[in-house]
């Protein structure tokens, strides 16, 4: 089994959108440089993640994105589908034809496994990732990084207006 980075980009930008959405729309641009996750991927992304309703966009000034419902009902099972992401840990994505088209010795084992694995991700919400001490250390660090870049970008820009023509 392999999730690949869509389904972890997409799992990390909902986080981001639920531990920033207080503060109202949060824009792409704003998770990207928090999470260092390219603009145009997660615009793809979040395409996906309003086709299955999961987020809402906010048009116009100040817009951006929020989730359609609490972060405590909004599961890490439901982000990694909404993407396509696969969490099979067959050989044969669960067709049952490993073996020379027919099921392989261990085809159950592994096709069980990824049934726990989809269990699991279903019984963790947002809210409960965000709950978590590690997760807001890491939060805080990424929101104090990016208001140093911030400041650093305004102060060259007030540098720049002040040279001399």
């Amino acid at each position: 089994m392999r999730l690949t980075t869509k389904g972890r980009y997409a799992v990390t930008a909902m986080l981001d959108l639920a531990l920033h959405g207080n503060e109202g729309p949060v824009s792409l641009a704003d998770i990207s440089g928090r999470q260092d996750i390219s603009l145009s991927y997660l615009e793809q992304l979040f395409a996906r993640l309003r086709r299955q309703n999961l987020v809402v966009s906010v048009r116009g000034p100040g817009g951006g994105y929020r989730l359609s419902r609490g972060g405590d009902q909004v599961f890490i099972s439901e982000v990694v589908d909404a993407v396509n992401e696969s969490l099979d840990t067959t050989r044969c994505k669960n067709q049952g034809d490993c073996q020379k088209g027919e099921k392989c010795l261990t085809h159950h084992l592994w096709s069980d496994l990824s049934e726990q694995i989809h269990s699991f991700l279903s019984e963790i919400s947002l809210a409960d990732l965000m709950k978590k001490r590690e997760i807001q250390v890491v939060a805080e660090r990424q929101n104090r990084q990016k208001e140093n870049r911030d400041s650093q970008a305004i102060n060259t820009e007030r540098l720049s207006d002040q040279t001399p023509a």
